[in-house]
This record gives structure tokens, C-alpha cells and sequence, in this order.
């Protein structure tokens, strides 16, 4: 998902659309996690991007995303760009602590 999102509509107030946008968000991620695994992948990471315009999106957590929305909306922005990539998540096992 590669999208510009604008937070100005002439009959929708913005935090309609700032919940709005948070639900495509939502949506988008649980379609995407739905989605079969390749064989030998434990789960969907994403990589993500939030700025506001697209050359100056910025590397975010997927946890981030909706405070990013948040902080676009309380700067009053005409719109901002967020960038969310799919791809394969592997877990990597904790270390195994020793014992004297």
C-alpha cells in the first residue's frame, strides 16, 4: 500500500476522516497477515513509512503508524504519505541463558 492520504473534504469533518484512514490501515494489515505464508515463514512483517509528502517519508514501527495519522491530523496537514510493504518474518530463537 503506497497511498497520499488528504485530511481536507468539504463535507467530512477531519476526525471522521483521520478514523476513516485508520480503518483502511487496519484493514489493509489484517488483509495482508490473512494472506497463506511461503513455506519456511512464521509470520507477515511490514515495512513502513510515514512522512509528509513521499520524499520525505521516514522509516516507522508498524505500531506507529496511528500516532503518526494522530500527529498529521493535530499539524493540521492538507495530506501525508504512508508507504506499508509486506514481506516475510522470520523469529529468531532467544538465547538460552547459562546456569552456574
Amino acid at each position: 500500500m503506497r497511498k497520499t492520504f488528504s485530511l481536507s473534504h468539504e463535507k467530512i469533518k477531519t476526525p471522521r476522516l483521520v478514523d476513516s484512514i485508520k480503518h483502511d490501515v487496519k484493514k489493509y494489515l489484517k488483509r495482508e497477515r490473512n494472506k497463506k505464508l511461503p513455506e519456511g515463514v512464521d509470520f507477515w512483517d511490514f515495512d513502513c513509512k510515514y512522512g509528509h509528502s513521499e520524499e520525505t517519508a521516514d522509516v516507522i514501527h508498524v505500531s506507529a503508524l496511528n500516532k503518526s495519522i494522530d500527529d498529521a491530523a493535530q499539524h493540521e496537514l492538507a495530506s501525508f504519505y504512508i508507504e506499508i510493504l509486506a514481506k516475510p518474518g522470520y523469529r529468531t530463537p532467544k538465547p538460552i541463558a547459562e546456569e552456574d
